[in-house]
């Protein structure tokens, strides 16, 4: 049997043809996942379709001049309806499927499939004729004959060149296709001479329109496809269309043709993956930015940190130098007067207590108390600013990049990361304005006095830290003093008193520095817990943000890879394909 049109695409076009279709599949399914751009989503499709529809043959020509015809005579079988009155009332599209079958496309257009190998290659769009009554047939036919790469204008041996395919030829000059003339049913024609006429007529008209004389070739499709079916060769080429298939056959398989064929879809593929790359890029550079706000936050917090330990050490000094210029004190009295020379004096201790009180204890317990609530009115002040300076890190973060908050990235990662943003500065800032300063103050005042009172040499109990530091001192001296009017006009009394003033001092300081190293210690333990659960409470607000920057990063990482990898793979099938 006579062979149909021969395949366009040799092995090593077939190859790059299924690469192709590969790797741009894959960045279909990619750029659905970034969600891309719907327009860039339809310009890879288009481009992809346009790898299915590889090489397109547009045939045109009046109704009745055989281009149903002429298509099954290419096709080696019947695929299309042939008669005397217009049977092609549709644009069809004829392409490669499994089974026989027709499908409507959209208003006027239809998809027919056949099993046959040549339309893997090539697809070819059957018209309405050029004189259709309906003239919307002529706008379908429009639509595909600027995508063709050759077009088949059939006219008829009988009535050739009519005015309606000459109006259609001007259109189709305007797009600058390749055309190729088929005369169709010269079997008509009584004699040689009379084909070499009406090829003549032909080929000046259509220098007069087209400027050029096309290739013009003389056939009967009726004895081509009864030579395919018979398997007649020599009556193939009697008809002519051997002539029309070979010639069809070597301007579809131009290198130049199957080279721009194949690179025009790469390039769509290339600037969509482009684009795609240069999404991902800017989020990962604005996520890059973030990962420097979490980092500066963390420096932030530690340096506060720091910058509060020192201040909290000079504070403390001043609370140990009142208790330590109040043991200094106690001390200076016992020795002025736990003396012989004021012995009738000692015998009086609601005196001696009372000089104790004046001149020692003093103002001692508004100094304690007085020291200790600066330090916590401190602490309170210092987590208020804490939070301040994250707020205000927010804030300023928000307001640089509030040009591009929306629409600079495309898809949720911006709208998902500037919501994050919005909602830590606005729990920061509430934080900030409903913080309680007196509240906070009362609950670690309490916190001090609670690990103060648990020592055994000092109960707080409703006292105040420097009453019952003024409360220990005085206990003190009635110790002394009673030890002294139990047996002061003794020998042995007498004897005890310098021993006894030892004893006084060493007391008062043993049980000042106990004090002192438990308020300072409670102090310190307090000041640790809330700088600590203060940086907690930012971090844990700052948690779904920074949640958010640790997996897309992870995800744009791995996205900048895989786009990496595809353009890597599309650049070197460009170069493969240059290479024809």
């Amino acid at each position: 049997m006579p062979p149909v049109l021969r395949r366009v695409l040799s092995p090593a076009h077939q190859e790059l043809l299924r690469e192709e279709r590969r790797q741009l599949g894959e960045l279909r399914v990619v750029l659905v996942r970034l969600d891309a751009p719907a327009d860039e989503q339809k310009a890879l499709a288009r481009s992809i379709a346009q790898l299915d529809e590889l090489f397109l043959l547009v045939v045109v020509g009046e109704f009745n001049a055989g281009k149903s015809a002429v298509i099954n005579a290419l096709l080696g079988e019947r695929v299309l309806e042939e008669g005397v009155t217009p049977t092609t009332s549709r644009v069809g599209l004829l392409r490669h499927g499994r089974t026989r079958g027709r499908a409507a496309a959209g208003s006027g257009y239809e998809v027919i499939t056949v099993p046959l190998d040549l339309l893997n290659e090539i697809n070819i769009v059957d018209t309405p004729g050029t004189n259709a009554v309906i003239r919307g047939h002529e706008e379908l036919t429009r639509e595909f004959v600027p995508r063709s790469d050759l077009v088949l204008f059939v006219t008829s041996a009988d009535r050739p060149f009519t005015e309606s395919e000459r109006a259609f030829l001007e259109v189709i000059r305007t797009w600058g296709k390749k055309v190729v003339v088929t005369l169709n049913k010269v079997d008509i024609l009584q004699t040689p001479e009379d084909v070499d006429a009406v090829m003549g007529f032909v080929k000046e008209k259509m220098l007069a329109l087209l400027g050029f004389r096309p290739q013009v070739f003389a056939v009967s499709a009726r004895q081509a496809q009864r030579a395919k079916a018979e398997a007649n060769e020599a009556l193939l080429r009697a008809s002519g269309f051997f002539a029309l298939e070979d010639f069809v056959t070597r301007t579809l398989h131009e290198t130049v043709r199957v080279r721009l064929k194949l690179l025009n879809p790469l390039g769509v593929g290339l600037h969509v993956l482009g684009q795609a790359q240069g999404v991902v890029g800017g989020r990962l550079a604005l996520l890059k930015e973030d990962f420097t706000t979490l980092e500066d936050v963390d420096r932030q917090l530690a340096l506060h940190r720091e910058d509060l330990a020192r201040d909290f050490r000079f504070r403390l000094s001043d609370v140990e130098k009142v208790l330590l210029d109040f043991e200094k004190r106690g001390g200076v009295f016992f020795d002025r007067t736990l003396r012989l020379s004021r012995i009738l004096d000692l015998l009086n201790r609601e005196r001696i207590r009372s000089e104790f009180e004046h001149e020692v204890v003093a103002d001692l317990p508004r100094h304690v108390e007085k020291r200790v609530e600066k330090i916590v009115d401190w602490m309170v002040a210092s987590h208020l600013k804490e939070w301040q300076a994250v707020a205000e890190k927010l804030q300023r973060r928000q307001a640089v990049h509030a040009d591009r908050m929306v629409g600079h990235v495309t898809g949720t990662f911006e709208y998902d990361r500037a919501q994050l943003l919005k909602d830590i500065r606005r729990d920061a800032q509430r934080a900030v304005e409903n913080y309680d300063h007196r509240a906070e103050a009362q609950r670690l005042a309490q916190a001090v006095r609670d690990a103060v009172a648990g020592t055994a040499l000092l109960q707080v109990g409703a006292l105040g830290l420097g009453a019952a530091v003024a409360a220990l001192a005085t206990t003190t001296l009635a110790d002394v003093t009673g030890i002294l009017a139990a047996g002061a006009l003794s020998v042995v009394g007498l004897l005890l008193l310098p021993a006894r003033r030892r004893r006084a001092r060493a007391e008062l300081e043993t049980k000042v520095a106990v004090v002192r190293e438990k308020l300072v210690s409670a102090l310190t333990a307090s000041f640790n817990r809330e700088l600590e659960q203060s940086r907690q409470r930012i971090l844990e607000a700052m948690g779904p943000y920074s949640r958010f920057v640790r997996s897309e990063g992870e995800k744009l990482r791995g996205q900048h890879d895989e786009l990496a990898a595809l353009h890597n793979g599309l650049e070197a099938l460009k170069e493969r394909i240059e290479a024809l």
